[in-house]
């Protein structure tokens, strides 16, 4: 024989009725088939509120109830022939006859006693199997209805009765052992006391309905049948990446089901686990899939943790004080009073010193937990020995559950380090001698974030996703996103990183997807998206609260440099091209670093100095495998750089300095970059790099601007005065054309000191031969002091720039 169960989401309509019904008929051809059923979806919710609407003298409850009645009449006259129906409809109009007068009952007297609800709410599961039996027998399957009432049977512990298996079994093996009908439909949830008062299993109760007849028949397997397939290694909901275990032990899935798994009911699993007969969960709707088997199965599986899962709605009490060390009885007393006001304890742990005891319980719990544990140690409150309970709300219960955890080493590290690194605060940590579970409290708003950080620490084939919030989409924005595009494939199949990009803005819109944006039309979801501003656009980041979060600035905005620490704090990398965060006052881009170290986020600039050139990456090898920088010398304006190498006499100066800002060589404004402020940025951040305490104003500036280009103050009077000052340029480029040299604007560093400025080349200096927007480094270190370390290669420009950004969040990602 063989037990299915089909819960509420499968009979909540006609048409999954009638999947329902396939699914037994195949199931009935091989073998004997008890059907368990739920009410139908939503309709014990409906019997509850009706219940309390009635016990407050609400006469609202008398539509509920009608609410109640037409779905089952609808149900009827959508599955049952018609000239078949009258019947079927007389027995349930009598069942809601009998619970109009229940309610009516309650409605009198205002009250609904546990008693009376049980009445109540058992008619959801009553109503429903009376229905498919019918149904069934219409459509010629060999089938009979058995009220559950009559078989198991149960205590007066009215709401969440406990079952005399003595006696139920008993019943069960009689009725199953005689009955000769090919299906057997009954109701789960209900059941009937010794004296013959109706009574309930609990909410979830008819998965243990199901498990009580499986035990007492000796059915070969118990099937139960969802609206997912099977038991996932995380709640799909939550975490996409998430998918079916194919078997699992009992041990397992009670852990599962225990801390949040809600696809099985914790108690359905132990009549099946002492008879030892195997659990099947499907899937309604695509019974094709294998589904999740739970048995006695004890080999080895792939992978030491097989699920995580998580409860939601904890607190955390906790009894702490100097008067409980060494004093017996404190545990005992403390779980006693818990018990006697009826709390579940979901978590509990212990300090070795026993100066403290923590447990989890239901939000809903603590109040009344508090006002016990308060009043039992009244007497030690009042002397401060120990402290009044104190409670921790808005928290949630993760845990790691495996069979085979406790043989494989450090497990709880990987956990523990996979969380610390996205800013999950662990509250308080419990893991059980059997290492079959290891469980942390974390804050309720970060449980998102956690079980997809422990998802893809121990389920996705080490493939670690990446989400990107960027912000400026000019011309380095847009390439960058255009990189991100195309390589999306080769990151992941090759280097196993799963890059998204969830946020982008511009200066006037912004546009978020938590499940990534798609980059072949960006702009058109940008242009429809909302109004943005640097702090709505952080609040969204932050309440997003994806893990590996990356903040990508592609602006040359000074107030976006301004809301780093804000995402570093909240352990947020940074990624930026825009100087002024590095080069802002020296205690502030200290600060940023130790943000970054503190809450584990890195920050990073490489783009600051040489766009896509690796410089600020291989100083700071140099320093870390103990060399010492002595002096710097470098060309680091690629767009200087381009503007001197084509500047001639026949080419006016100012129509160059155009030229490169077309191709995008120099900032929006040009004047950022033949001031030499530019310049002064990169050598100031180089000297940082190399250890050295140095702020802007201490950098020499030998300007080659007139006095009026400099202080002009947009930048059409920035060109006009370049046109008006052509003598001055002609002059500078002639003077060094007389001497053989070629002008390029050099930045130095030595002895803690630093300068920028135009310089006359010879041709047997390595600087020489620098072309286009080229940039060149010389590092004159310990090691390298006859000949420096040299690093040459374009400098400037969206393409290598975007380059170098998407080369940072590579470095993140093997982080």
């Amino acid at each position: 024989m063989k037990v299915l169960k089909f819960g509420g989401s499968s009979v909540a309509s006609p048409d999954r009725i009638r999947k329902v019904k396939e699914i037994v008929f195949k199931a009935s051809q091989k073998q004997k088939v008890v059907v368990v059923v739920s009410a139908f979806g939503g309709v014990t919710d409906l019997l509850v509120k009706a219940s309390l609407l009635a016990a407050a003298q609400d006469e609202e409850y008398k539509e509920i109830l009608l609410q109640i009645e037409e779905r089952h009449l609808s149900a009827i006259e959508s599955l049952i022939d018609i000239n078949k129906q009258s019947a079927v409809i007389s027995t349930v109009k009598r069942d809601l006859n009998v619970l109009e007068t229940l309610l009516e009952g309650a409605y009198l007297i205002g009250e609904s006693t546990p008693k009376l609800l049980d009445k109540i709410v058992g008619y959801g599961e009553l109503l429903s199997s009376y229905i498919i039996s019918e149904y069934f027998i219409n459509e010629k399957i060999d089938s009979v209805h058995k009220d559950s009432r009559q078989l198991i049977k149960t205590d007066t512990c009215f709401g969440k009765s406990h079952v005399n298996f003595k006696a139920t079994n008993t019943l069960c093996e009689n009725y199953f052992g005689t009955v000769s009908y090919s299906v057997i439909v009954t109701p789960g949830f209900i059941a009937s006391s010794i004296d013959g008062n109706s009574t309930t299993l609990g909410r979830g109760g008819s998965d243990y309905t199901a498990a009580i007849y499986a035990a007492a028949s000796g059915a070969k397997k118990l099937e139960i049948w969802t609206d997912v397939s099977g038991m996932f290694t995380a709640n799909p909901k939550i975490v996409k990446q998430a998918f079916t275990i194919p078997s699992i032990s009992y041990q397992e899935a009670m852990e599962l089901s225990h801390f949040g798994a809600k696809v099985l009911y914790p108690p359905t699993i132990q009549p099946a686990l002492f008879k030892k007969i195997p659990i099947h969960i499907k899937n309604t709707f695509a019974p094709e899939d294998s589904g999740t088997l739970i048995s006695s199965e004890t080999e080895d599986k792939p992978g030491a943790v097989r699920g995580i899962t998580h409860i939601e709605n904890i607190s955390l009490l906790s009894l702490e004080g100097s008067g409980m060390v060494g004093i017996p009885g404190i545990s005992k007393r403390f779980f006693e009073v818990l018990s006697h006001a009826e709390v579940s304890v979901v978590f509990i742990t212990q300090a070795s010193s026993e100066h403290s005891i923590c447990i989890g319980v239901s939000s809903q719990d603590a109040p009344k937990a508090k006002e016990a544990l308060d009043a039992a140690f009244e007497y030690e409150i009042s002397l401060k020995k120990i402290n009044p309970v104190s409670v921790e709300d808005d928290l949630a219960i993760i845990a790691l559950v495996g069979d085979h955890m406790k043989s494989h080493q450090g497990l709880s590290g990987r956990m523990f380090s996979a969380l610390g690194k996205n800013n999950v605060n662990i509250r308080a940590i419990a893991q059980g001698a059997s290492e079959r579970n290891i469980s942390a409290v974390i804050n309720k708003e970060d449980v998102k974030k956690a079980l997809n950080t422990l998802h893809e620490q121990f389920f996705e084939d080490h493939i670690k996703q990446l989400n990107l919030f960027v912000m400026g989409v000019g011309n380095v924005g847009e390439k960058f996103l255009d990189q991100i595009h195309t390589q999306r494939k080769y990151l992941k199949k090759q280097l196993k990183l799963n890059i998204r990009v969830v946020g982008i803005s511009n200066s006037k819109k912004m546009v978020f997807d938590d499940s990534g944006l798609d980059l072949a039309n960006w702009k058109s979801q940008l242009d429809q998206g909302e109004t943005t501003g640097l702090d709505s656009f952080y609040q969204r980041v932050k309440e997003l609260n994806l893990r590996n979060s990356i903040f990508v600035d592609n602006t040359a905005n000074d107030k976006v440099a301004q809301t780093y620490d804000k995402y570093l704090s909240d352990s947020i990398s940074v990624v930026t091209c825009n100087k002024i965060a590095a080069s802002s006052p020296y205690k502030k881009y200290i600060q940023l670093k130790e943000l970054s170290r503190r809450y584990n986020a890195p920050f990073l600039f490489e783009t600051n100095v040489g766009a896509g050139l690796p410089i600020i990456d291989t100083l700071k090898h140099l320093i870390a495998s103990g060399d010492k920088i002595t002096k710097i010398q470098a060309v680091l304006s690629g767009s200087l750089n381009f503007v001197f190498n084509n500047f001639n006499l026949e080419t006016p100066f100012d129509q160059v300095v155009k030229q490169a800002q077309d191709e995008g060589y120099t900032e929006p404004d040009p004047k950022i970059d033949l001031s030499g402020i530019d310049v002064m940025r990169k050598i100031l951040i180089l000297a940082r790099e190399s250890g050295n305490e140095l702020d802007i104003e201490q950098i020499e500036n030998d300007a080659f601007l007139p006095e009026e280009s400099l202080n002009t103050t947009n930048v059409e009077d920035f060109y006009k005065s370049l046109v008006k000052h052509k003598a001055h340029f002609d002059k500078i480029y002639s003077q060094a054309e007389e001497k053989n040299c070629r002008l390029k604007y050099v930045a130095q560093f030595e002895n803690g000191k630093a300068k920028v400025g135009l310089q006359e080349i010879p041709k047997d200096h390595p600087f020489y031969n620098l072309e286009g927007k080229d940039n060149i480094v010389l590092f004159f270190t310990q090691r390298y002091n006859e000949q420096p370390l040299l690093i040459k290669g374009a400098g400037a420009g969206a393409e290598v720039t975007a380059s170098g950004i998407f080369a940072d969040i590579i470095r993140i990602g093997n982080f």
